[in-house]
């Protein structure tokens, strides 16, 4: 640490002395390893963790933090997937399972005002036919042309794929002309294989979530990417899986926003327990130093609550999400939190952390800063 002109960070703050020679690195800006991944995960020197991911934010954003003003509409609970981690799922036979017709998306998203984006993300219903999907987003456009439509993970386009028995370009070409902006960065889970064959055997594989992302950024589209962590990954599996996001990012430099899902036990068949806020802002802040070359960190408040998704606005995280409105996947699995947070809100939690709030649409184009 000798030497080093960054006031910040002193040989006394850093607890871990392992991690001295992390530390450098990232003040120089070169890239980190797997192995210095596997070292940040296993540290206990939180404070130190998080200094470096805001370092490396701060870089990137300053000390701007984004939400948007977003409705989310979960289309059905009906899917033909059988994914451990789930209780979201429902069969017909179910009383509580549901579908909504096109009318009752539409009136949806009349219901509230000032939205600039729609995130459809859903069960792979058994019985939707190809065209329903395509007429969906025609009719969002034609009714709400102003607002973006973000929607289906790369596993729901895959069950497009099939369902059509079109290719995964020819796919692309009927989403984005009936009216697709992005893509969401569901359905990455975690890309071990093995751990993949016991949480969900019949999803796609991980170079498949990573095949559809790459050709979504090759018709321009932008997308983000995700981690389902704290189920019965490893610290390795979690490096291996942010390091081929970073690879595939050197690539096509498509992604947007990296989001991290804290696993939810409740109403589950792999049972388990809930993440820890220490094992959250680690994630977190890992990520952030690892994913060197993705603009954006974004902490999805309906998982981590918004007291701690405050707390990592200090730990490498740039964005709030939205406003959701409407969430019911992750509350299935047993998330306390509201399903809804106000505009006004979500500026005063980024003010009290000394941050800039900043209204933005779905591709960060700044709407307003409330500074």
């Amino acid at each position: 640490m000798e030497g080093m002109t960054n006031p910040f960070l002193v040989p006394e703050f850093v607890e871990d002395n392992s991690l001295i020679p992390i530390v450098e690195k990232i003040l120089l800006g070169e890239r980190l390893t797997f192995e210095d991944g596997i070292k940040l995960f296993k540290t206990n020197d939180i404070l130190t963790l998080g200094k470096l991911a805001d370092f490396v934010n701060k870089k990137k954003n300053g000390n701007l933090v984004y939400f948007v003003v977003n409705r989310h509409i979960n289309l059905t609970n009906l899917c033909i997937g059988n994914c451990k981690f789930c209780a979201f799922r429902r069969s017909k036979s179910d009383a509580d399972s549901y579908e909504l017709t096109i009318d009752e998306v539409l009136k949806k998203i009349e219901s509230f005002k000032g939205i600039s984006e729609i995130h459809i993300v859903s069960g792979l219903h058994p019985e939707w036919s190809y065209d329903y999907y395509i007429e969906l987003l025609r009719e969002i456009k034609k009714n709400f042309p102003y607002v973006h439509i973000q929607a289906f993970t790369a596993e729901e386009i895959d069950h497009l794929c099939r369902i059509s028995g079109k290719d995964t370009e020819e796919v692309f070409c009927d989403l984005i002309e009936a009216g697709l902006g992005s893509l969401p960065g569901g359905g990455a889970e975690i890309f071990s294989e093995e751990i993949r064959k016991k949480l969900c055997p019949e999803k796609l594989s991980s170079d498949r979530y990573l095949e559809i992302h790459k050709i979504a950024h090759k018709f321009g589209l932008k997308t983000n990417a995700s981690i389902l962590y704290g189920h019965i990954e490893t610290y390795e599996d979690r490096v291996k899986h942010l390091l081929r996001l970073r690879e595939l990012q050197d690539e096509t430099g498509g992604f947007q926003a990296f989001i991290s899902f804290a696993y939810h036990p409740k109403n589950t068949k792999l049972g388990g327990n809930f993440t820890t806020g220490f094992d959250d802002l680690k994630m977190l802040s890992v990520a952030r130093v690892l994913l060197d070359n993705f603009p954006h960190i974004r902490a999805f408040w309906i998982m981590l609550g918004e007291k701690l998704a405050q707390i990592s606005l200090h730990f490498g995280v740039d964005d709030l999400d939205g406003t959701v409105i409407e969430e019911s996947i992750t509350h299935s699995a047993g998330a306390n939190t509201g399903s809804f947070m106000p505009k006004e809100r979500l500026i005063k939690l980024i003010k009290e952390s000394g941050k800039i709030p900043v209204e933005r649409d779905t591709n960060y184009n700044v709407i307003k800063v409330y500074d």
